[in-house]
């Protein structure tokens, strides 16, 4: 055996294995691909093969680590496409409404982010939480401070995790000590950009908070930042609530709508992530679809704010790259079967039913596609990034009565939608080696 054969290393995990290639909605059965008592076979961190065992190729058993998951759910990892780290502590706090929540709760909390200790030790807890829900991929907004960002960049470094972040950007309608100037944001923003984006898995978005609390000159520096480097996102909040629409239109009285504001200093395209995007018009679905944007449905957060319901179905009729968002703090757990279960109840109401295989799509292959992952993570097509999470669905006694009693994959998948939570995760795996296993 030669010295390079050696130095390979393969990970092999028995499961049953999903994961999809497409999007349910319009491929049908042929977007999952699900191999009952499967295999997982990692080399290097990148995936080798996933299906079944008999067509799988045969590695040296020397140079091999199992993984016994028999019995239980090997998916690609979740990806949360909007998330504030910052927001934990405030995570639960009562409000009337989200500008409320924000002067209340949330500028407060982030005003400690000051301190660098502060930010260190949030990062790591933040972390902790989402590789316990069985989260391995996300897109954050970092406080107004560069060293909240600096912190999440070099714990999501440590433990080797694709993660993308940024500054946020914030010049009015803030305290002052959560403020910064159009030129600060500029120059602290690129500074972040050449030492971080593109460094082993991490990414930078470009983070204006939102319309509300930035001015057309901090925008347009946003706009600028978006030329300095290829592959960044832009990452903001769009038309969440009512009240915080009337404020922007009477800040931007000139911009058509709400995101013609963006349109106008460049942050809208391929790249930019919006999230929330409930109250929108016909024009502003249409501009999203021509422009090749994304959007982040929140549920949790929507409804515990009483923002309103995100219409999937116009969003999905424009053909809108949607993946789904804890929104933590606003939104009110880190799971990802939360979130799922809150979209559901909001499709629901909105008489657009959600099924349980299409939530955990958009959890997944979704979420990366509006990341401009999907050649990356959230699948286990041969040479994608080996993150994955392994699922229980007997993880609690009421759960192991339900499961056993589903008739085929979208059943099960519905149970563990609607009764899944941090106890359903039982790893968490990082380039195919466990990051989190469930004590």
């Amino acid at each position: 055996m030669s010295t390079q054969e050696k130095n390979r290393q393969f990970i092999a995990v028995k499961g049953n294995i999903l994961h999809f290639t497409e999007d349910p909605r319009s491929k049908g059965k042929n977007a999952s691909h699900y191999h009952p008592d499967g295999i997982l076979l990692i080399e290097d961190g990148v995936v080798l093969y996933a299906g079944d065992r008999s067509g799988a190729p045969t590695p040296d058993e020397a140079l091999t680590t199992w993984y016994d998951y028999t019995g239980k759910l090997v998916m690609p990892g979740f990806v949360d496409t909007h998330i504030h780290p910052p927001q934990l502590s405030v995570i639960a706090s009562n409000s009337i409404e989200l500008l409320d929540w924000l002067d209340t709760y949330t500028f407060p909390e982030e005003q400690r982010f000051a301190d660098d200790d502060v930010c260190r030790k949030g990062a790591s807890r933040f972390f902790d939480e989402t590789l316990k829900n069985g989260t391995t991929t996300a897109l954050a907004m970092a406080t107004v401070h560069a060293g909240s960002a600096e912190a999440l960049f070099r714990e999501a470094e440590k433990r080797k995790l694709r993660f993308i972040t940024g500054k946020t950007l914030m010049d009015r309608n803030a305290p002052e000590a959560l403020t910064d100037t159009p030129e600060s944001a500029y120059d602290e923003s690129r500074d972040l950009i050449e030492r971080w984006h593109g460094t082993g898995r991490l990414g930078y978005a470009v983070t204006p908070r939102f319309a509300v609390t930035s001015t057309r000159e901090q925008l347009e520096a946003a706009g600028e930042l978006m030329t300095q480097a290829e592959g960044l996102l832009m990452h903001t909040h769009l038309s969440e609530n009512h009240e915080e629409i009337r404020t922007v239109r009477e800040l931007f009285p000139e911009a058509a709508n709400y995101l013609d504001i963006y349109d106008r200093f460049r942050l809208v395209g391929e790249g930019s992530v919006f999230a929330h995007a409930i109250h929108l018009s016909e024009e502003e679905y249409e501009r999203l679809t021509q422009s090749g944007a994304s959007v982040s449905f929140c549920p949790s957060s929507n409804l515990f704010l009483g923002s309103g319901l995100f219409r999937m179905d116009n969003a999905q009729r424009h053909r809108i790259p949607v993946g789904l968002g804890s929104d933590v703090g606003g939104g009110t757990s880190f799971s990802p079967f939360h979130t799922m279960a809150e979209g559901f109840k909001v499709c629901q109401l909105c008489r657009t039913p959600l099924s349980a295989t299409t939530a955990f799509y958009l959890a997944t292959l979704g979420g990366a596609r509006t990341l401009g992952l999907a050649s990356s993570v959230g699948t286990f097509r041969q040479g994608a990034e080996a993150d994955f999470v392994v699922i229980d669905p007997e993880a609690t006694p009421l759960a192991a009565r339900r499961s056993g009693r589903a008739e085929n994959l979208e059943e099960l998948l519905f149970v563990l939608m609607i009764l899944g939570d941090d106890r359903f995760v039982a790893a968490t795996h990082i380039l195919g080696e466990p990051a989190y296993t469930r004590p």
